[in-house]
């Protein structure tokens, strides 16, 4: 339990950090904003033409008579806008942060600068962390959407679907959340994906405990995308926690681990 509180506060130690800077505030509202006008642009889109979709791609269902080709065909549009609408909550996050790289990069170095004084480094040039950034995101929604396809199905079974399953909702998509917006910091650490998996299931209610509560609030973009410079800060935070590098910090005496090296990156 007190991992669980831990990960909220990290969660509001970064809303808190950006509202005192507010300059790295405003540039990070950027990609978020930019998501979040190309997603609404896609589902305005599918409203107006997944019937014409549908229709396109059930031809074997033109002969058919009333009701039951309108009652296909729109039970086949509704599913589909459904599973946009669920795609597009599961790949929120993570196309804003492949758009946001160097904008999400740049804060997470200034987090890391006021905490420790430094900022390690991955050491790659930027095509190299935006090319590896893009596979483990997709990585990570594949899992993801496997997940909220299970649970989906879940949702239908009397009582616990209705109850339970909204739970294990948003604490899986807590934890991937959690894994992908601590991925900027533990990336230019050097840490690959499975690292990273490896220490969040190690500390499980820590990720709950951030991630959950984003998850609640990403329901609504328009939120997230003002959520989204403080979360990508906590989470920064947290990752310096999961490697215990305050702790080391606290070690060599003098509260900081400005004087440390950046750790070594590992190939990708």
């Amino acid at each position: 339990m007190r991992d669980l509180g831990q990960g909220f506060g990290y969660l509001v130690k970064g809303q808190r950090w950006v509202a005192q800077h507010r300059k790295q505030y405003g540039w990070g509202l950027l990609p978020g904003l930019i998501t979040l006008v190309l997603y609404a642009a896609a589902l305005v889109a599918l409203a107006l033409w997944g019937t014409d979709l549908v229709s396109w791609a059930t031809p074997f269902a033109d002969d058919w008579g009333s009701p039951w080709q309108g009652a296909f065909r729109g039970f086949l549009t509704a599913l589909l806008f459904s599973l946009a609408l669920l795609l597009s909550v599961v790949s929120f996050t993570a196309v804003t942060l492949l758009i946001g790289e160097p904008f999400y990069e740049s804060l997470s170095e200034q987090v890391d600068v006021s905490v420790a004084g430094f900022a390690p480094e991955s050491g790659l040039p930027l095509w190299r962390d935006l090319l590896i950034s893009a596979r483990d995101s997709l990585r990570i929604v594949v899992r993801a959407l496997l997940w909220s396809v299970l649970l989906f199905g879940l949702g239908f079974l009397p009582v616990v679907g209705q109850t339970v399953i909204p739970v294990l909702g948003f604490l899986v998509t807590g934890f991937f959340l959690a894994e992908e917006l601590t991925a900027v910091a533990l990336q230019r650490r050097g840490v690959q994906l499975r690292e990273r998996l490896a220490l969040l299931r190690a500390r499980k209610t820590l990720a709950w405990g951030f991630g959950a509560p984003l998850a609640v609030a990403f329901l609504v973009p328009f939120v997230a995308v003002f959520l989204m410079p403080g979360a990508v800060a906590g989470a920064t935070l947290m990752a310096r926690d999961l490697l215990d590098e305050d702790d080391d910090a606290a070690a060599d005496g003098d509260g900081t681990a400005a004087t440390d090296p950046p750790r070594t990156p590992t190939t990708a």
